[in-house]
């Protein structure tokens, strides 16, 4: 099992992150132009049960992911499980905490890839890479349209 993990404080209340993160297209406004990800859908909100799919590009062949939300505690976190996809288990934790009027948002994962552990030792720092550029990325969009004036 592998553990990737990216924190921030975002200069905005707890709140304003979280409301942020309940818009309809949040996949869209998150979703890092570079990355070839087709949102095929998204239902269900942030709370339990809620369905997120998509279609994403593996070296030539398109594949379908679809995760599902295991876990939710307004204002404070909710968590996403892939259900079908590319990776072996993923599980993606969202936290949110109130930090001096401002949000700590941390992004954890846990995630094993197919193959064991040694296509792990082979790919693990290309992924946490990839998983680096891309919640950096997702931080600075939250940033950006969460900063309070």
């Amino acid at each position: 099992m592998l553990h990737f993990k990216y924190s921030s404080l975002i200069d905005a209340p707890v709140e304003v992150v979280w409301n942020f993160y309940e818009r309809p297209d949040i996949l869209q406004r998150l979703t890092p132009p570079w990355q070839p990800v087709e949102i095929v859908r998204y239902e269900g909100g942030l709370e339990i049960g809620a369905i997120s799919e998509f279609r994403i590009v593996l070296g030539l062949l398109p594949v379908r992911w679809v995760a599902q939300h295991t876990e939710y505690k307004k204002y404070q976190l909710f968590t996403d499980e892939q259900i079908e996809g590319p990776m072996q288990s993923w599980v993606h934790r969202h936290q949110f905490v109130q930090e001096n009027g401002k949000t700590r948002l941390t992004d954890a994962i846990a995630f094993s890839l197919p193959g064991g552990s040694p296509i792990e030792t082979l790919l693990s720092a290309w992924v946490n890479e990839r998983l680096e550029h891309m919640f950096r990325y997702r931080h600075e969009v939250t940033q950006r349209e969460c900063k309070q004036t």
